[in-house]
């Protein structure tokens, strides 16, 4: 039977190319000199360190600009609060979203049963495998995801016919 799995996970390659040319820009700007302004990434973790609000809102403009240029979705991005780390430096704890959460993949497998299209859903850990007698169907699906799941970046893999 064909099928398909519905997942939302970054691509780590441009996250770290769109973060390392942040990092070098954030370093030749001439409003930065002097400062301890950087991100850090690890695993899907960005830090993002400046000396105040404001200069941390600068290297957060920097990182989404650098980001849709490389065509990364920033809504892959979770924004956590920003922390005083000593003095008036600041750090920002920005987490990467990677994989459908429970509640998300429940809203999917209902989204599909409401549509009345003749496919089933069932969630596979963190993905939503999507399965259909015609492949015709399932690209309809795939349209109604894209169409009503909005608030995190939807990706279609393991599209089998």
């Amino acid at each position: 039977m064909p099928s398909f799995d519905a997942v939302c996970k970054p691509n780590l390659v441009e996250l770290r190319n769109a973060v390392d040319q942040a990092n070098k820009e954030i370093s030749n700007r001439f409003d930065f000199k002097g400062s301890d302004a950087r991100f850090e990434l690890k695993e899907l973790e960005l830090t993002a360190f400046a000396d105040d609000d404001f200069k941390l809102g600068q290297v957060r403009d920097v990182l989404m600009g650098k980001l849709a240029k490389r065509g990364v979705d920033p809504r892959l991005l979770d924004f956590g609060k920003a922390e005083k780390i000593g003095g008036d430096k600041l750090k920002q704890i920005i987490k990467v979203r990677s994989g459908i959460d429970s509640v998300l993949a429940k809203k999917i497998v209902a989204l599909v049963k409401e549509s009345r299209l003749k496919v089933s859903a069932s969630i596979q850990g963190d993905a939503v495998r999507v399965t259909g007698a015609k492949k015709d169907l399932l690209q309809e699906t795939i349209a109604l995801l894209r169409r009503e799941v909005t608030d995190v970046p939807l990706t279609f893999d393991n599209f089998r016919d």
